[in-house]
């Protein structure tokens, strides 16, 4: 039986990129079903075009944000200070017992430090993942986070491990499991009924053609022309085998056409960002998933579909662990070997992570609503 808070409790939880909205739909949902339980939900604007961030809300049943601060693009510094700016005041006004951040992005780092600033804990969910490689701007997200955050909510047992190694007291750390999960699963019976392969023309008579899936955003395989040129070539050879479908990510797409290139064909077919519904299904019914994504990896693992990630550290080494994932760097040759390997000589089924069951987002709202001490704000 899920905790009613003692006390009324004002918990404002921040959202401003794709992934993040998977990750508060379920908290905010939970969140609400509580007595004593208020959420304010804020929106940064950090994803703010319609692919990346209307039609998530619409198809994850989120209410529309109490407050949209609407920052846009730029860089990762103009962004973050442009976040500070317009969320102090959010705070302020609203007064929250706790501020509750959820991944990486920038966001996330840009609400830690404002709520810190002004004296009101923070609850990190997802906390504690490390990638080992400080080139990757959500890594330095994640170790300022947590170095101030008050509770840390953990996916898998690696995370943990961090924490401790970096002087978190093991009490402020919390095994919760993965909401982004809670959500892949509430979600799963719905996205069934997506019409997206047959849009695509992979559905026949006969049944699902195989197809794989790739989606690529991270600076270290897009922003460098050979890199990038490299990666495109291997796919699209792989795909005179095995037809890809490939959502473009609007960094993605504005590097694409930075280089002129003009890609499209029967093999690697470049489509659209997708809804999340219809993402879902495409991922779901695949044969293959190339990424650089780290919550496609995660969402491969419960699918039970085989995942190539394009890089040379994932910080979700469970997913790994647990046999969906492999780590194949980012030399388009051992790309091309990987999935020559996949789809010839087959894969090798997984398990599934512990906790990963649809429940942490319970998980989370109970320790919070146990521990009333804790959430006392100094001010």
């Amino acid at each position: 039986m899920a905790l009613a808070f003692s006390a009324p409790r004002t918990i404002l939880m921040v959202a401003g990129a794709r992934p993040n909205f998977m990750k508060v739909a379920p908290l905010l949902k939970e969140c609400e079903a509580r007595p004593g339980c208020r959420a304010v939900l804020v929106h940064t604007g950090q994803h703010y075009d319609p692919e990346l961030s209307e039609i998530f809300f619409r198809d994850l049943g989120i209410r529309p944000p109490d407050h949209a601060l609407e920052v846009g693009s730029g860089s990762h510094a103009a962004q973050t200070a442009e976040i500070l700016r317009r969320f102090e005041p959010v705070c302020q006004a609203a007064r929250p017992d706790l501020v509750l951040v959820v991944g990486d992005v920038n966001s996330t780092l840009a609400a830690t430090l404002v709520a810190v600033k002004l004296g009101i804990p923070v609850a990190h969910v997802e906390a504690g993942l490390r990638s080992f490689d400080r080139a990757m701007p959500e890594e330095v997200n994640r170790l300022l986070t947590d170095a101030v955050a008050t509770w840390h909510f953990t996916t898998e047992a690696s995370a943990g491990e961090n924490l401790l190694r970096e002087g978190i007291a093991p009490e402020r750390i919390h095994f919760a499991g993965n909401v982004m999960i809670d959500t892949l699963l509430a979600c799963r019976e719905r996205a069934a009924a997506s019409t997206i392969l047959d849009r695509l023309g992979l559905a026949t008579p006969a049944g699902v053609r195989p197809y794989g899936v790739v989606t690529l955003h991270r600076p270290s395989n897009v922003d460098a022309p050979a890199q990038l040129a490299g990666l495109l070539a291997a796919l699209q050879a792989l795909g005179e085998e095995l037809p890809l479908i490939f959502p473009v990510h609007p960094r993605t797409a504005a590097r694409l056409t930075a280089q002129g290139a003009t890609l499209d064909g029967q093999g690697l077919r470049l489509v659209p960002p997708q809804g999340y519904l219809d993402f879902l299904h495409l991922l779901s019914r695949a044969r293959l998933i190339i990424t650089d994504s780290g919550g496609i990896q995660e969402e491969s693992a419960i699918l039970e579909v085989p995942c190539l990630t394009v890089r040379n550290s994932t910080e979700r080494p469970v997913t790994v662990e647990c046999g969906w994932n492999r780590l194949v760097g980012t030399r388009p040759s051992a790309l091309l070997a990987a999935a020559g390997e996949v789809l010839h000589e087959g894969w090798r089924p997984g398990r599934r992570p512990p906790l990963w069951d649809g429940h942490a987002s319970r998980r989370i709202l109970d320790v919070l609503a146990g521990e009333p001490a804790l959430l006392e704000v100094t001010r």
